[in-house]
């Protein structure tokens, strides 16, 4: 399939809706297996991002995206499905959204990008800090990892210490060798670069205190997720603060997913608890490439012009101040202040949660079947007989959503779903759950695969 026909089945599908649930073992997508085919030619893994890779899916079931609206999106075969989990978290408020584009759309007709900074800078970074009032200082760019690694080089810097510490239960923090050198993706990584960044467990103070005296005077950061799929025990932010003040490193909250999510001020403006640096992004443009480093002014300023100490090579991006996509984040700033959207993330996650574990649990699959997080970034584990995780039950029940309209590599919801799209894949799931406990039964899910298991992103071989 050429380029033309690929865009002669999206405009021909741009008016047609669902064609409703499928029988699992008879749903095939020929079109989108196809394009993948034309994609791994292409693009090396066949997807620009790990995540969205075709091996992530059950077998010859990965959609091709031709487009979508709000919380839904159609594939190249016509399918339509309610999606979860948006652009890998980023598109929070649904597809399209029409504050969003139209003010994307005035700043294009202005022109994109300069030799000199636009007025719309200082009026996104104006906005920002009101938005996120714990920091005094903000530069944007366009991906997480510049954000973080710049992060990370400006902790260094301040600090005059080489060692990086992660939070090891989390999963992802930069493409950057700093943190890849530590995962089974390590190729091409020195081992002398991947030996300076040690791990350190979340909600566990004593463990991390312990990793900071072993390295005393060694490490430059601390770097985590203030929260995931557990919510932080009280008092562990503050005592990390504290941790961080006394052994004399910079505290750094990586906030891509918890940004907006938890609070339009992230995680620090829920549990008030101030990193020394913090880094924005996903929710922030709404799907526009647009990611912020944000911070204490005396740290942020050895990245500038207006200080006495050596500089610091912060973050210097080509398009990392783009005025359509710095126009589009104000747009959701103020979308997410003046609509609630936090709450109705919130309640929408609330409803899904409930209606997914009554379906799992009435189906007899409750223990195996697990919902984890916040109810406004909810993932989901697959277990096996023995309750451990499985990604050939894994594959069972993406394989069963699938058919049944439901794209949801996670249960992250966006604001754009509405109770019937609930309501719709509460449904998909409780038929789901039915299969799952037939594969339960028999103690071998593998007559329900259709092909190979999804695989986890970070391995060492294909």
């Amino acid at each position: 399939m050429n380029t033309r026909d690929i865009r002669d089945v999206r405009d021909a599908w741009h008016a047609r809706g669902s064609e409703g649930p499928q029988d699992a073992d008879g749903f095939s997508l020929p079109r989108s297996r196809k394009a993948n085919e034309r994609l791994h030619a292409l693009v090396p893994g066949g997807a620009h991002t790990y995540a969205k890779g075709d091996d992530q899916y059950p077998e010859h079931l990965a959609p091709v995206i031709s487009h979508g609206s709000g919380a839904h999106v159609w594939d190249l075969d016509g399918n339509r499905y309610v999606e979860y989990g948006s652009g890998l978290r980023s598109v929070s408020l649904g597809h399209a959204h029409p504050r969003v584009v139209e003010a994307a759309r005035r700043e294009l007709d202005r022109g994109s990008n300069f030799v000199r900074p636009s007025v719309v800078e200082v009026e996104a970074a104006e906005r920002f800090l009101a938005t996120v009032p714990t920091a005094e200082m903000v530069k944007f760019a366009k991906n997480g990892s510049d954000a973080t690694t710049a992060a990370v080089r400006l902790a260094r810097a301040v600090t005059g210490r080489t060692r990086v510490a992660v939070c090891g239960d989390h999963p992802f923090f930069s493409v950057d060798d700093w943190f890849i050198g530590t995962t089974p993706m390590s190729a091409g990584i020195p081992a002398a670069t991947a030996e300076l960044t040690v791990a350190f467990p979340y909600a566990d103070l004593a463990a991390t205190e312990e990793v900071l005296t072993r390295y005393r005077d060694e490490v430059a950061c601390l770097i985590l997720e203030p929260a995931g799929h557990t919510e932080p025990p009280p008092g562990y932010l503050a005592g990390l603060r504290e941790l961080a003040d006394r052994h004399g490193c910079v505290l750094v909250f990586d906030e891509m997913i918890t940004g907006f999510r938890w609070s339009e001020a992230g995680a620090q403006g829920l549990y008030g608890v101030v990193p020394d640096l913090s880094t924005f992004g996903k929710a922030l443009g709404n799907g526009f490439a647009v990611s912020a480093l944000a911070g204490r002014r005396d740290l942020m300023e050895h990245g500038g012009l207006r200080h006495s100490g050596d500089r610091v090579f912060l973050l210097s991006t080509t398009h990392g101040a783009e005025t359509h996509s710095l126009a589009a984040a104000m747009a959701v700033q103020t979308t997410y202040v003046e609509e609630g959207i936090t709450a109705r993330l919130h309640a929408l996650g609330e409803r899904l949660a409930a209606g997914v574990r009554e379906a799992a649990a009435c189906a007899g699959v409750g223990d195996h079947l697990v919902l984890r997080g916040r109810e406004s970034n909810l993932v989901f584990a697959t277990l096996d007989e023995d309750r451990q995780p499985s990604q050939q039950y894994r594959t069972l029940f993406l394989r069963q959503l699938l058919a049944g309209g439901v794209l949801a590599p996670s249960f992250v919801v966006s604001s754009a779903l509405g109770d019937a799209d609930i309501d719709h894949t509460v449904d998909v799931v409780a038929r789901a759950c039915a299969v799952y406990r037939k594969a339960l039964d028999a103690a071998d899910p593998t007559p329900w695969l259709a092909g190979r298991p999804v695989k986890p992103v970070f391995r060492r071989l294909v």
